[in-house]
């Protein structure tokens, strides 16, 4: 089982780094899990429509030269399908009996995602309609990872 998350932009914060190390090591007894750091754009506060679209294009073409064949690609999106810890769990573990053993979580960049990316997308997942930072994102997805692998196995988890 290889799970590969495609996150624009680098984590600054210590604090986010140490977090995402912890969620790593734990999920080391549970899959093969690659982070894929993409560069991202500058985006000035006050850029046009036009300015924004060519960065979004640009951080779109990264991530898709980085989709393998045959992956299956979940987006992180607002506007995408908002389950629980345990629809994703469920989710999850019937994607893993169907065979299919190479899941790619994206998380875009501050503007989001391009069109051709979430075109690409197999599972459009919302962890809210609240906005976070794609930093933060990446913390949050690995322990509910985590949290999805725990409930596969019986293991306690916070509920």
């Amino acid at each position: 089982m290889k799970i590969e998350l495609l996150c624009v932009g680098k984590l600054k914060e210590s604090y986010l780094r140490e977090a995402c190390k912890e969620y790593e090591k734990r999920l080391s007894r549970y899959c093969k899990l690659v982070i894929t750091e993409l560069p991202d754009e500058k985006t000035k506060e006050d850029a046009s429509e036009a300015e924004n679209d060519k960065i979004l294009k640009t951080e779109g073409e990264r991530i898709l030269k980085h989709i393998s064949e045959g992956a299956f690609v979940i987006t992180l999106e607002i506007a995408g399908t908002e389950l629980d810890s345990v629809e994703l769990s469920q989710k999850l573990a019937g994607l893993f009996v169907r065979g299919i053993s190479h899941l790619q979580f994206v998380i875009g960049g501050s503007l989001g995602l391009h069109n051709d990316v979430i075109k690409r997308s197999d599972l459009h997942l919302s962890f809210s309609k609240l906005t976070f930072p794609h930093q933060l994102m990446r913390v949050m997805l690995l322990e509910q990872l985590y949290r999805s692998f725990r409930i596969q196995s019986g293991e306690p988890y916070h509920k």
